[in-house]
């Protein structure tokens, strides 16, 4: 297997060197075709101006001499071209020897496919619209080239190529810089999902990228990890506290039966009592566990109904009246609403609103109040639950709604299982409800919860 820098570096790398060679290839064609028929132009023209030199020359002298056009041969030597004047029967006038172009230094240099191949043209000369002679023109190649276009034209193969390789260099360099832009971050990412997939959640990836997806994954697996350590975290703790739970009153019922047993201890009415409170408490921390496991599986079933949320306070609040006036509370409920009727499952509703109110009164000291309050706001019924108690510390507040988080130890010496507020969250979400809470230790606290109205 390869790592994502390699493979990544190893396809940018490929893909520019293809790239690199098919333009290089496609622009030399290109520039040698092109140069090709522009020197193909040029012999073109040479091969029409020779014909009309001879031409005039034939209309100025009447006739053909061995001197006629002579003066063209030191141009065709140079040209590295032979000529050969004719007659109109085709008889030899005078003309070069092909032979002594061997000797021309160009010989070596000429391009083209016929290359060292003598090749002839022939065309014709007229006068008075008469055939008076023929020249022919030779080569040892296809196109004609002097000492300057093949340099030139050498100069430009050999910038391609140099521009090619440049070019190679360039792009490979920073195929190599950007791959390592993407698999830095990508690679430190991964080894980080394997130490997480290995149970070590307190591992983060530091490598920051420009790139915003990456940069995105970075930070979400970061938060991951987060979230797998707080989850593990409550994990470890739920596994404490509900074996502390349930240790509690098995061990208070083994203790006093075996004192009873032993004759240690009398069994008494009172006794008995005392062991029937803990079975009870026992029992009602199962049911709780119950409730909680069929509310996390979704097996509650939700019997909808319309109910008026002032008139269900009302009657609750009678309820806790009698333990308010027991230590000392005051509880005052204010309505600033003209109608709070929802639909939900009045029993469940009716579970949230004893639960808040239980804890509200349990955490609140002697002589404190709580106030609900409840009004609307658009179409949104919000019902507040406000105590002067002993708050819960911001370092608390995230888990409140955990299974069985009991936070500091001044709130855990209050009777309780932990169970009440993560009930509360399931029916109020299976109500598609909202629950905030907000406080400061020492101050209080105060429970927001909005409904959706049905006005």
């Amino acid at each position: 297997m390869q790592t994502i820098n390699k493979r990544l570096s190893l396809l940018l790398v490929l893909s520019t060197v293809a790239a690199i060679l098919l333009v290089t290839v496609f622009v030399n064609l290109t520039v040698s075709n092109k140069f090709n028929e522009y020197m193909i132009d040029i012999q073109n023209k040479r091969y029409e101006r020779i014909v009309s030199y001879f031409e005039e020359a034939y209309k100025r002298e009447g006739k053909w001499s061995s001197d006629t056009g002579i003066e063209l041969m030191h141009e065709a030597y140079m040209g590295n071209y032979c000529l050969t004047l004719l007659d109109s029967s085709k008889q030899a006038v005078w003309g070069m020897d092909p032979d002594d172009l061997q000797t021309q230094i160009h010989i070596g240099e000429m391009s083209g496919h016929d290359n060292g191949v003598y090749t002839t043209k022939t065309f014709k000369i007229k006068a008075n619209g008469k055939i008076v002679g023929f020249i022919d023109i030779g080569q040892y190649s296809s196109v004609l080239l002097s000492e300057e276009d093949l340099t030139f034209k050498s100069s430009i193969n050999k910038s391609i190529i140099a521009s090619g390789t440049l070019a190679l260099i360039i792009i490979i360099s920073l195929s190599l810089y950007f791959s390592k832009q993407f698999s830095t971050p990508i690679r430190a990412v991964a080894n980080m999902s394997v130490r997480l997939s290995q149970g070590n959640f307190d591992t983060v990836s530091n490598i920051k990228s420009n790139i915003t997806e990456l940069e995105d994954l970075r930070k979400s697996v970061n938060i991951l990890a987060g979230k797998l350590k707080h989850q593990d975290t409550l994990r470890k703790r739920l596994v404490s506290d509900i074996t502390h739970e349930i240790r509690t009153p098995l061990n208070v019922l083994q203790n006093n039966l075996e004192a009873m047993i032993d004759g240690v201890s009398p069994v008494t009415n009172e006794g008995l009592n005392y062991l029937n409170e803990e079975v009870i408490r026992f029992g009602k921390l199962i049911n709780d566990l119950n409730l909680l496991k069929e509310f996390e599986s979704e097996g509650i079933k939700i019997n909808y109904e319309s109910i008026y949320l002032d008139h269900l306070i009302s009657e609750i609040c009678k309820d806790f009246y009698r333990a308010a006036e027991n230590k000392n509370c005051t509880i005052q409920f204010e309505i600033a609403l003209d109608e709070s009727k929802i639909n939900a499952d009045k029993d469940k509703m009716k579970q949230v609103i004893i639960n808040l109110l239980s804890n509200a009164l349990k955490f609140s000291d002697s002589n404190g109040t709580i106030l609900i309050k409840l009004y609307k706001e658009k179409n949104t019924i919000i019902m507040e639950v406000i105590d002067d108690g002993i708050g819960i510390k911001q370092e608390d507040l995230p888990f409140i709604f955990e299974r069985l988080y009991r936070g500091d130890k001044s709130r855990s010496q209050i009777e309780g299982n932990g169970i009440g507020l993560t009930i509360v969250k399931n029916i109020l979400e299976l109500h598609n409800a909202l629950i905030k809470v907000e406080s400061d230790e020492g101050v209080g606290t105060t429970v927001k919860v909005y409904f959706n109205s049905t006005n």
